[in-house]
């Protein structure tokens, strides 16, 4: 049997090693971050100077303003918050009422018919593009707000984690609720999306996320530069400018992510519950 110093020994070197691990994933993730704001700030010379320079002096603010007027980002700008917020409203609308009848409703072909929903989560959006794109062009909808929303419209993976939340509602508060006169549509909108809000929020948090850095399919369902969105408007940035400049790039990219950074860092409390909630069954 160990003694009392060895179990603190191990117990303190696994606590150093997880700390350690965790340090140097930090790292990992956080260098290109902090040497994309550096970057931001300097000079062009300055960018190719070595030893890097990772605090810059005097910060050159100006490249934003730079990086704003070289391509009409505040166009784009706007053609990304019109398509998330579409994407996202859509997929409220479907995602909600389905997970509520695969958690709670009984009909024939129920768990088939979900196994068959979560299907389509393992075909790789490549396989439909075709058959999506030709849809589209005989709808007319190329280089319309149409073609860049009403494709996500419904999200299996969205309807596997809110249902995941909604099993964790007990059975019995949905029939009390039903004998109390509630229709389905209430206990959908008074009961379980209350309750399973921080797996909504999740959802949404994701779906932003998935939506504000889709670069594949806007730029193949629109031509026009006035529907571009904000990750095209990076790509167009780049290939706009005679020499790479690298400080007026990293300046845009940075504009780009920022809400992304920030509705993370705001949330992540929220995200981290709703992830751990999704495991949960009543």
């Amino acid at each position: 049997m160990a003694s009392p110093s060895a179990r603190a020994f191990r117990q303190g070197a696994g606590s150093g090693l997880r700390h350690a691990a965790l340090v140097t994933a930090t790292m990992i993730v956080g260098i290109p971050f902090a040497w994309m704001l550096s970057t931001s700030l300097k000079e062009l010379a300055d960018v190719y100077i070595f030893p890097p320079v990772w605090v810059p002096w005097p910060l050159h603010l100006e490249n934003y303003q730079q990086a704003w007027r070289a391509a009409p980002f505040g166009r784009y700008l706007v053609n990304s918050l019109v398509v998330v917020a579409g994407v996202i409203a859509l997929q409220l609308v479907t995602v909600a009422p389905a997970a509520y009848a695969f958690a709670h409703l009984r009909f024939p072909l129920r768990d088939p018919l979900f196994l068959l929903y979560l299907g389509v989560m393992m075909i790789p959006g490549q396989v439909t593009l075709v058959s999506n794109f030709l849809t589209l062009t005989a709808l007319r909808w190329i280089d319309t707000y149409w073609a860049l929303i009403v494709p996500f419209g419904a999200s299996a993976f969205g309807t596997f984690l809110v249902r995941q939340a909604f099993l964790s509602v007990p059975v019995d508060l949905v029939e009390a609720a039903k004998i109390d006169g509630a229709s389905h549509p209430q206990i959908l909108l008074r009961i379980m999306l209350p309750l399973a809000r921080a797996t909504v929020f999740t959802f949404v948090l994701l779906s932003f996320t998935w939506r504000w850095n889709d670069y594949f399919w806007p730029l193949i369902v629109t031509n026009a530069k006035e529907m571009r969105t904000l990750p095209i408007g990076l790509v167009i940035l780049r290939s706009t400018e005679g020499n790479t400049q690298w400080h007026v790039i990293m300046a845009a990219t940075l504009l780009v992510i920022a809400p992304i950074l920030g509705l993370f860092v705001l949330t992540q409390r929220q995200f981290v519950q709703g992830i751990a909630r999704t495991g949960i069954k009543g």
